[in-house]
């Protein structure tokens, strides 16, 4: 008697975006999906849209060319949708909006000594964080239209910082460092000082990047040792018994995939709507994780359920991947080869 051959997840090739000249470094979505961002080795930033609807082919729709004089090495929107960010080695973070009709930058931060590694806006929409390769983490607080001002210098970290993302409900701060260290910082409303309030150490090389999940309970980091880590909170009073001193939340590693990277991993993202992760490797290949049904939540299991195939993948190291805001397993990816790639991941059931 014959069955039915059993479906399997894919991740499933949509379409290639060309025009970046050298690296492309990162790629970030509006929050309303209706656009996508990337940046690179050639100091532009690109803005792709897409033509005839939601469903319809992505096409670059503008570029922004005059912010920076070095390499662009992230770019995040705000939460309302209305400021774009760019971090770049040329020690700047610019704020770009579009109250003229146009994309212009009409703030640049400065002070950081060196490269500018990432930039990351709070919830809020009124703090932003930017990390750099001086070692410093900055807290930046919208001042005014325009106008932001430096809330805070963390000297947390030893080495370069590669990372800064924001937790998704609180403000709370992650940042992740060629120190092989992920910490946590937090504002004390008693002093309106920024403080380092957890440590998480288990990657043994630098931590490239960190992505919390939707309720910002777990955070998922990827390493150039080729892991990737799943690391829970445990609140006070937790119900495992977990100690936590002085009353502030600990983070522990309750899951570590290794063996499945065959080269450093150098960005995570978490989907908020799947629970999926993907990530991006310098084997040139993006993979994506789920967790197993019957998981432990504290010793949880992932696997590797579907990755890209060669015939439509990147050609050399994959450096960034974003899943959109709204169309559930649509990923884009960007690669030293100097590509934006689409994904649409595809379940089994």
């Amino acid at each position: 008697m014959s069955s039915e051959p059993q479906a399997v997840p894919t991740l499933k090739f949509v379409q290639v975006l060309k025009g970046h000249r050298g690296r492309a470094w990162n790629v970030s979505w509006h929050p309303q999906g209706n656009l996508l961002t990337s940046c690179g080795e050639d100091k532009i930033i690109r803005l792709w849209g897409t033509e005839g609807g939601a469903e319809g082919k992505w096409v670059e729709k503008t570029t922004l060319t005059d912010g920076h004089e070095r390499t662009i090495r992230e770019v995040s929107w705000s939460p309302c949708g209305k400021y774009l960010a760019s971090s770049s080695f040329d020690a700047t973070t610019a704020i770009w909006d579009k109250k003229s009709g146009e994309y212009e930058c009409n703030a640049t931060l400065e002070g950081h000594e060196n490269e500018v590694k990432s930039v990351a806006w709070a919830r809020s929409g009124q703090v932003l964080a930017t990390c750099s390769r001086d070692k410093t983490v900055w807290v930046w607080e919208v001042a005014e239209e325009d106008e932001y001002e430096c809330a805070a210098v963390l000297n947390a970290h030893t080495q370069d910082v590669k990372k800064v993302v924001w937790h998704p409900n609180d403000e709370i701060l992650a940042s992740a460092s060629y120190d092989n260290t992920i910490k946590m910082f937090r504002e004390d409303p008693s002093d309106q000082e920024w403080t380092c309030v957890a440590t998480l150490a288990s990657h043994t090389s630098t931590v490239w990047s960190i992505a919390f999940n939707k309720t910002g309970t777990r955070l998922a980091s990827c390493s150039d040792d080729g892991t990737l880590k799943i690391w829970q909170v445990y609140l006070p009073g937790n119900q495992e018994g977990i100690s936590t001193p002085d009353g502030q939340p600990v983070w522990k590693c309750v899951s570590t995939i290794s063996g499945v990277h065959t080269r450093s991993v150098y960005d995570v993202a978490w989907c908020h709507q799947t629970g999926l992760i993907a990530t991006a490797c310098g084997d040139d290949i993006v993979r994506i994780f789920q967790e197993t049904l019957d998981s432990d939540p504290n010793q949880p299991t992932f696997n590797l359920v579907a990755s890209s195939v060669a015939s439509h993948g990147h050609t050399q190291d994959v450096n960034s991947v974003a899943w959109h805001p709204t169309v559930p397993g649509l990923l884009a990816s960007a690669s030293d080869d100097g590509d934006i790639r689409l994904w649409q991941f595809l379940d089994s059931s």
